[in-house]
């Protein structure tokens, strides 16, 4: 694995293979320096600063089991940096983690080199393994794919879409990558627009700016509540229809279901969407029976747009329209007509 440089990475960070260690293992080991401002700080607030694809409980169980190394010595959550100390740490997935099977599932590919992987997802196949669906998802498609993956973090994914939603995602092939993209997800800067299809008709461009958490009562659902994580939705009408808008979103966060919630919080939910649709309103029936019969959310990762991780470069990929929002969107023009 060669080590890249993130710009937001302290200096001499590096991933070393299992043949470049002293002491042989199957893990890959993080080698790093700490910068200077993270002085003051205690080592488990400054590892979660500096690898923010692990969760900070994670990554101090990993201080507690003697898996970091603070200047070649056992150390402890507690202990303060202050600036230029060497930090080692051998990662270790949990047993679920290291026990996905890989699978051989077609993946459609839009872009791959040694950094990052770009896959059109179709709707149906679930990203990550979980709540009943443990086989056939796209993280067992990705270690028959690319088995190096297993010994990065989630096998390098580092954002989803629903099981029934459409379109792009990326996926890291290192661990340098992985932290690269999880910052610019953190700091706003990855585009992701999606084409969505909502019932009712949208005449203006907007914004919704609402936090999302878990509904208070549903816990399966999420909700737009004063407890939740702060969300932004951007919104543009791109073709209207009898009883419903074709809209591009642009998301600023990522929250779980974002886009479903905040369409259905301002009155528009999405065509199909089992969990928080509606019901056409105000149509002929043959197009209410239409949109009736589109069985999944009306949605589609359209466009993504980042800084490669290791040239630094703007990259941009599309994903045309799945066939069968094509369709009913081509049947959709043809009712109007």
């Amino acid at each position: 694995m060669n080590s890249t440089k993130d710009q937001n990475l302290p200096d001499n960070y590096s991933v070393k293979p299992p043949s470049q260690l002293c002491n042989e293992t199957s893990e890959s080991i993080i080698d790093l320096i700490i910068p200077v401002d993270c002085a003051g700080l205690r080592l488990d607030q400054a590892l979660a600063k500096l690898l923010p694809n692990w969760s900070r409980g994670r990554l101090q169980t990993w201080i507690t089991e003697q898996r970091v190394l603070l200047d070649g010595q056992t150390t402890t959550v507690k202990q303060k940096v202050w600036g230029n100390e060497r930090i080692q740490i051998t990662p270790h997935e949990t047993v679920t983690e290291s026990t996905h099977s890989a699978e051989d599932i077609e993946l459609d590919i839009i872009f791959e080199d040694d950094t990052i992987i770009v896959i059109n997802k179709p709707a149906g196949l679930v990203v990550h393994p979980g709540n009943g669906n443990w086989h056939g998802t796209m993280l067992n498609a990705l270690l028959h794919h690319a088995p190096q993956l297993s010994n990065i973090p989630r096998v390098g994914i580092v954002h989803r879409l629903d099981k029934e939603t459409s379109g792009l995602l990326v996926v890291a092939k290192t661990i340098e990558a992985q932290t690269s993209l999880v910052r610019q997800l953190q700091h706003h800067t990855v585009k992701r627009d999606y084409m969505a299809l909502v019932l009712g008709e949208v005449e203006f461009s907007g914004a919704v700016d609402a936090a999302i958490g878990r509904h208070p009562v549903q816990r399966t659902k999420m909700a737009v509540t004063v407890k939740g994580k702060p969300a932004r939705t951007h919104y543009q009408p791109i073709e209207t229809f009898e009883g419903c808008t074709l809209l591009q979103c642009s998301l600023e966060t990522g929250r779980t279901h974002q886009i479903r919630v905040h369409m259905q919080n301002i009155g528009h939910p999405l065509v199909g969407d089992p969990v928080y649709g509606g019901k056409p309103k105000k149509t002929q029936p043959t197009v209410g029976q239409l949109l009736i019969r589109f069985t999944r959310q009306a949605l589609h990762a359209q466009k993504l747009a980042l800084t490669h991780p290791q040239s630094k470069q703007i990259m941009q990929w599309e994903a045309p329209l799945p066939d069968d929002m094509h369709q009913l969107l081509q049947t959709l023009r043809e009712l109007s007509q």
